[in-house]
């Protein structure tokens, strides 16, 4: 059985990495082929759809368009299109920052776009048939002002086959901060942690880590806190201070990291009721 087609015509401004999962997951949605735009007119074309001649051309066309540049692009690609769109035009804008709410939308708002912010909850890396794969069953953080809105956004999410998550306007920066705590800094402490098994003599850092990091994530997300183990949790204060020396010896540059980390996982215990002694504070901050 076809598909019926959610959208007449839907847009993709931008031929980076999330434009061109987007235009695979969309591209069934679209009534008639996608409309890609682009700096680079060769890549716009190589994205399954029709190269736009024009942001102009792009406006009339499209009754969706996906803003999916970077983020200090967005607010001059917003003046652009904006400059551009038909009088009366209701047609749907959204973008796919993180960090923005609707405030980068508001020229195209006041021309009449119907307009959201749409955060896919993934990292995209360039590999779209697998990014599309990942999106399946993923959150995507949605900010409209209007119900109606929010109704157009929530169906775009499905499209992709995600799950939308209503974030207020005022609290997309937290809720970036928060995404970027757990998902960007989670690569700097694995990266750390195999730079040191490699001073530690192990040749295959990762196929070690794995199998740990992987259960402790599980339990991570579905224990939070009280996933927590190790030595920390129970005070050894002698297998610390040997971390610290081993790691002042032979991988200086991640001391900082593990006093860091240590020193907010001892913060974490103390609110929940289970304060550290002073000696394995002073052991951890030196």
């Amino acid at each position: 059985m076809t598909q019926t087609p959610h959208f007449h015509r839907i847009g993709i401004l931008g031929t980076g990495r999330v434009a061109r999962a987007l235009a695979l997951g969309l591209a069934e949605w679209s009534g008639l082929p996608l409309m890609v735009w682009g700096r680079s007119r060769e890549r716009a074309g190589q994205m399954g759809g029709e190269a736009a001649q024009s942001l102009a051309q792009m406006a009339e066309a499209c009754d969706v368009i996906a803003l999916a540049v970077s983020d200090d692009a967005l607010s001059s690609v917003t003046a652009e299109l904006a400059a551009v769109w038909p009088e009366d035009g209701e047609g749907f804008v959204f973008h796919v920052s993180g960090r923005s709410g609707l405030a980068p939308l508001e020229p195209l708002a006041l021309r009449g776009a119907k307009a959201a912010a749409i955060h896919p909850a993934m990292t995209f890396t360039g590999d779209a048939p697998a990014e599309l794969r990942r999106m399946a069953g993923a959150r995507f953080a949605v900010t409209t002002a209007q119900a109606d809105t929010a109704a157009i956004a929530h169906r775009l999410v499905a499209a992709l086959g995600g799950v939308a998550v209503d974030i207020a306007e005022a609290q997309r920066p937290l809720y970036h901060a928060a995404l970027c705590h757990a998902a960007n800094h989670l690569v700097t402490l694995m990266a750390g942690s195999m730079d040191a098994l490699v001073c530690a003599g192990v040749a295959d850092g990762a196929a070690l880590l794995a199998p740990l990091v992987r259960a402790a994530l599980d339990n991570s997300l579905a224990m939070g806190f009280d996933a927590l183990s190790g030595p920390l949790l129970r005070g050894d204060i002698e297998t610390i201070s040997g971390h610290i020396t081993a790691l002042e010896r032979d991988c200086p540059e991640l001391l900082p990291a593990y006093r860091g980390m240590a020193g907010a996982t001892l913060d974490k215990l103390e609110r929940v009721g289970a304060p550290p002694t002073a000696k394995l504070r002073q052991a951890v901050d030196g």
